[in-house]
C-alpha cells in the first residue's frame, strides 16, 4: 500500500516531550507552518506558557500534561487529540532523559526510570497511535539516537534505552508493512544537539557532563521530524556525524571501541565540578521553554548531509547541474 501522508498545514500533530529542546523546537516550527497541535510534558506551567505563545500567533494548541512512562497518561494525549481536532495525524514520541556516570555507579532503580520513559514512553505511544493511524492513516515518528547504533560509554543505559527504540521501531514498521496498514513509521536518530539534554540529565559523575562534538542546532533534528510527517521515510540520520558513528559500529566496531575508549571518556566530561547530584529530571520536570543549552563551542546550524538525504532527487539534479556546468567550463578552456 503506497502511504499518503498530509501537508503540515492540514495536520494535527502529536508532540511529546514538548517543552525542552528538540521537543519545542519542532512545535514552534510546525506551528510556524500552520499545524494544529498536540502538545505533551510533565511541565504543565510550560505547556501553559507554549500554548499561549502559539495561540496568540493564531495557531490552534492543546495540551497535555502527562508522563509518558504511564500508559494511562498517553491515551490522554491521543483522546484530548481526538476531543479537540477529531484525531491526528502524526505522532511524534520526542521525549527522553539521559545518565551519566559508569554503569557499576549508576542504580537499578534510576536506570529502570530511564527505561520507562525512554523505552516505555515510546511503546506505550506508538501502540496508542497505531491503534488511531491505523484507520485513518498517518505518520508516527520516534526518536532514537547516534547511539542506536553503537554503544556510548559514561552513557551505557540511555545507549541501552536508544537501542531498544530502535529494535521495538523496526519490528513494529514491518508488522504494520506486512499487514498493509496506511501508517509510515520512521526513526529519527539525531547527533549530539544543542539542547537542555545535559541539564535534564543525571549525573554521577564527579565533574559536569559535556557532549562530544560535533553539535548540532535542535532545528536539524526538527527538519528532520517534519519532513518524515509529510514523507514517508524509514529512517534518517539528523548531522553527519550520527551516519559517520552508525556507519563505524557497522563496519568497523572495534576501531570504534578504540576510538571510544581513547577520545570519548575525556570528551563528556568537563573541568567543572558536578552540581548537586539532585538536579535533574529524571522523576520530576525541572526548567521548561528553553531549546538551547547556548553551547560554548561551534555548534552546526544546519547539515547538508541530512538535506542530502532527504532531498536524493534535488541533490542529484544539483550535481548533474554542477558537473555540466564546470565541463562546459572546461571545454571553453580548452578551446580558447
Amino acid at each position: 500500500m503506497k502511504i499518503r501522508l498530509k501537508k503540515i498545514p492540514e495536520q494535527v500533530i502529536v508532540i511529546t516531550g514538548a517543552t525542552s529542546g528538540v521537543g519545542l523546537t519542532t512545535a514552534r516550527l510546525a506551528a510556524r507552518r500552520g499545524a494544529k497541535l498536540v502538545l505533551a510534558a510533565r511541565n504543565e506551567d510550560a505547556l501553559k506558557q507554549v500554548t499561549q505563545e502559539l495561540t496568540k500567533k493564531g495557531n490552534e494548541v492543546a495540551y497535555v500534561v502527562a508522563d509518558v512512562g504511564k500508559e494511562e497518561d498517553v491515551r490522554r494525549i491521543a483522546q484530548t487529540a481526538v476531543e479537540r481536532f477529531g484525531g491526528f495525524d502524526t505522532w511524534v514520541n520526542n521525549a527522553g532523559i539521559s545518565i551519566f556516570g559508569r554503569n557499576e555507579d549508576v542504580s537499578l532503580e534510576d536506570q529502570r526510570r530511564l527505561f520507562q520513559t525512554n523505552f516505555w514512553g515510546v511503546v506505550h505511544g506508538s501502540l496508542v497511535a497505531v491503534e488511531h493511524l491505523k484507520q485513518r492513516g498517518g505518520a508516527l515518528i520516534n526518536l532514537g539516537s547516534e547511539v542506536s547504533d553503537c554503544g556510548l560509554p559514561l552513557q551505557g543505559i540511555y545507549s541501552a534505552s536508544k537501542h531498544a527504540v530502535k529494535g521495538f521501531t523496526d519490528a513494529l514498521r514491518m508488522e504494520l508493512e506486512e499487514e498493509n496498514a496506511p501508517v509510515a513509521v520512521t526513526l529519527v536518530k539525531p547527533a549530539a544537539m544543542d539542547t537542555m539534554f545535559l541539564q535534564h540529565a543525571k549525573n554521577y559523575m564527579a565533574v559536569e557532563p559535556k557532549l562530544p562534538p560535533p553539535i548540532y542546532a535542535p532545528e536539524v533534528a526538527a527538519d528532520a521530524i517534519l519532513h518524515a510527517a509529510e514523507h514517508p521515510t524509514r529512517d534518517v540520520f539528523a548531522g553527519a556525524a550520527a551516519k559517520l558513528v552508525a556507519s563505524g559500529a557497522h563496519y568497523m566496531p572495534k576501531v570504534l571501541d578504540g576510538y571510544m575508549k581513547r577520545f570519548v571518556f575525556g570528551q563528556q566530561q568537563s573541568d567543572t565540578p558536578a552540581r548537586d547530584r539532585g538536579e535533574h529530571s529524571l522523576y520530576e520536570p525541572r526548567s521548561g521553554l528553553l531549546e538551547r543549552q547556548g553551547y560554548p563551542g561551534h555548534v552546526f546550524e544546519s547539515s547538508i548531509y541530512t538535506r542530502a538525504a532527504l532531498h536524493p532527487r534535488t541533490t542529484l539534479a544539483l550535481a548533474l547541474g554542477a558537473g555540466f556546468a564546470l565541463a562546459a567550463l572546461w571545454r571553453r578552456r580548452q578551446s580558447a
